[in-house]
């Protein structure tokens, strides 16, 4: 703009209009927290070589290439493609450090996949190590069927080493020998079948990935799952992903799982309860809480009692999903094809999906779950009549209809005016929203020009919050207010350097009981 005017001449100047629109923020990405396969940085990213800082990623793709993969050690790389499969965009992965236990893979035997042949593990904790086991053709007719195999070790699909003509005999192709004592990538333990013939304990042709066992984990700590806000690590490291709305950490169960198979409720509830805690406290996110595996209805309700925490800031889901298991050997009987994976992850997706279809304010729920096989347990309806009443969201089965999410409840069992996941959510957006897009009143001059200016910025951007359906109300007026006046700004206010604006809005509520009073009629009367 210019200040003084000297030539004859015509000046245009640039002059800020009396409000600012407010944009609304995202509501659709998510934060997984747990273990993953590996870490890979990418190219010329030199800030985070360990891979614990938030990271962003947009596909499944993205996080095979950057991560590894699926890991029988973990839970989250089947949550973050539960979220992908329905219907997420985007998600921030947390990546919590685990030992260096070296991945391992199990060959079963020709016979029966199940029973062990023999075991490979690597000598370094490598990532994406493969061993292909290949037998001879079958042998002919009045011979004994060929006891050699070769093992070849791959690395990204590339062969690192071959070992040909290994027996399981005291000869000196001897499987354990040979391997052992020439490989530089895996070392080779045979298992010892007490009667078994030569033939029997031939292993089964096929190519086996080595993974991470899943005890690995159980050496982490609780404290490596809430991280450092200073480091970047952990949930707390979500302090730099301010674009989150929703955090799983489905890795809790891993950690919980004690390497007898025995499930640590304590120490999995405690770890729980302090998520929501921090999500409550940080006001922007929510969190989604898996179900220990196994519980029947009752179990889940005592799951909740033992949680104490009556937080609007996180939703229970039940039961686990089963999904198909993507490490499961070719051969597998039913029961390793699949495998039960908590919620979380699909739910988010569905939190995701229903955002861009619908928005925030729709209710995440009588939504189809992609990409399971069928239910840990199924829910009847009489048992959601005991859970849904305790914040409890039931997946159900519904026949021909799929699997559907079958409820939008908060944890809050004291205050039913934040008892729905849309009501909360839709306060997280309007509050985020707002307070990003008001941030040029700061240090500008406390009058009435001000003060009008914010009032008409808010209006503008509730009435669009209004014509989307988010508020109830036929006009305007019914839907919300704004007020920032002398009221609620005296000069006492003023001269502490504070502008107080209230704002008040009616938000919509989701239809949780359809009820159809029917009776008979006899007609009209004459």
């Amino acid at each position: 703009m210019a200040t003084t005017y000297g030539a004859p001449g015509v000046y245009v100047e640039e002059v800020p209009s009396g409000s600012m629109p407010i944009q609304g923020v995202g509501t659709s990405t998510a934060a997984f927290v747990g273990f993953t396969q590996t870490y890979v940085p990418e190219e010329g990213d030199e800030r985070d070589p360990e891979g614990v800082m938030p990271q962003l990623v947009t596909s499944w793709d993205q996080y095979e290439r950057v991560y590894g993969g699926f890991d029988a050690g973990a839970l989250l790389p089947y949550a973050v493609q539960g979220f992908f499969l329905n219907g997420g965009a985007q998600c921030f992965v947390v990546r919590v450090p685990r030992d260096d236990a070296a991945p391992e893979a199990v060959v079963g035997t020709a016979a029966d996949p199940q029973v062990e042949s023999f075991r490979v593990e690597a000598i370094e904790p490598v990532p994406n190590l493969q061993v292909v086991v290949e037998r001879p053709g079958p042998a002919g007719e009045g011979q004994e069927p060929p006891q050699e195999f070769t093992l070849r070790v791959l690395r990204d699909g590339r062969q690192l080493e071959e070992f040909g003509g290994l027996t399981f005999g005291r000869g000196g192709r001897n499987a354990e020998k040979v391997v052992n004592e020439t490989s530089t990538a895996v070392r080779v333990s045979v298992r010892q079948q007490a009667g078994a013939a030569g033939v029997e304990r031939l292993p089964a042709a096929g190519t086996f990935a080595l993974q991470r066992s899943p005890s690995a984990t159980l050496q982490v700590r609780p404290e490596d799952f809430q991280g450092s806000a200073t480091d970047r690590t952990g949930v707390r490291g979500l302090v730099v992903a301010d674009s989150v709305s929703m955090v799983a950490a489905p890795d809790l169960i891993t950690l919980a799982t004690r390497a007898d198979g025995t499930f640590d409720m304590d120490g999995y509830i405690g770890m729980q309860g302090e998520l929501v805690d921090w999500c409550e406290k940080s006001t922007t996110m929510m969190a989604i809480l898996d179900a220990p595996p196994g519980l029947n209805a009752t179990a889940a309700l005592d799951w909740t009692t033992q949680l104490a925490r009556s937080s609007s800031y996180a939703a229970a889901y039940y039961p686990h999903l089963v999904i198909r298991n993507p490490l499961a050997p070719p051969g597998a009987t039913n029961g390793v094809r699949h495998m039960a994976v908590p919620p979380s992850g699909h739910v988010a997706g569905v939190w995701a999906r229903t955002d861009a279809t619908r928005g925030v304010h729709k209710a995440p729920a009588n939504e189809a779950v992609r990409g399971v096989v069928r239910l840990e347990r199924d829910v009847t309806a009489g048992e959601q009549d005991l859970l849904n009443p305790r914040g409890i969201n039931c997946i159900r089965s519904f026949g021909a209809n799929g699997l559907r999410v079958w409820g939008a409840r908060t944890l809050s069992l004291t205050d039913p005016s934040w008892r729905y996941v849309p009501v909360r959510r839709l306060f997280i957006y309007l509050e985020e929203s707002i307070r990003r897009g008001t941030q040029w009143a700061v240090f500008e001059p406390n009058d009435r020009d001000l003060w009008e200016r914010v009032k008409r910025t808010i209006n503008a951007f509730l009435r669009g919050v209004w014509r989307s359906g988010a508020l109830v109300g036929a006009t305007p007026d019914q839907a919300f207010y704004v007020r920032c006046d002398e009221s609620n700004n005296p000069a006492s206010s003023v001269d502490e350097g504070k502008l107080v604006v209230d704002v008040g809005v009616a938000p919509v509520k989701p239809a949780e009981f359809v009820i159809f009073r029917i009776t008979q009629w006899q007609g009209p009367t004459e």
